[in-house]
């Protein structure tokens, strides 16, 4: 398999086997008009099988939604063809418009234009609710 090396960009490393989709889809990554790589299943000494995405463009990367899927991840940054940075994530203490509140009751099932804001109730647990109905999150899958 030949991937080519990224100029400016990122590298999503360390992502659990089977979640690579899911962060694609989270991150809006099909819009953006630039070489994007996901690689599935790929080897890892720590992990037996892990994802990895490779994004060849500078963009606003929301880490926020990368720490919620899963805290581990780890972030390369690329310039000019170099590693200049990594970046490593921790559980959100908020989440905006990151996942939706599954309850009918709840005002943002009635109110379009409102945000749909979770907070962290549970770090241990990884248990976000709703700031309006406090219902709890389901984990994206």
């Amino acid at each position: 398999m030949n991937i080519d090396s990224i100029h400016n960009g990122f590298v999503i490393d360390h992502i659990k086997s089977g979640q690579g989709m899911v962060i694609y889809r989270l991150l809006h990554l099909e819009d953006l008009d630039c070489s994007i790589a996901i690689i599935k299943n790929a080897a890892s000494s720590k992990m037996g099988k892990k994802d990895i995405i490779k994004i060849d463009a500078n963009f606003h990367l929301d880490l926020d939604v990368l720490g919620y899927i899963d805290p581990d991840i780890t972030i390369n940054v690329i310039k000019d063809g170099q590693l200049t940075g990594k970046l490593h994530l921790e559980l959100p203490e908020r989440l905006t418009n990151v996942i939706t509140c599954r309850n009918p009751r709840c005002i943002t099932s009635v109110e379009q234009e409102i945000d749909h804001i979770f907070k962290l109730t549970d770090k241990e647990n990884r248990i976000y609710r709703c700031v309006y109905c406090e219902s709890k999150a389901k984990k994206q899958r």
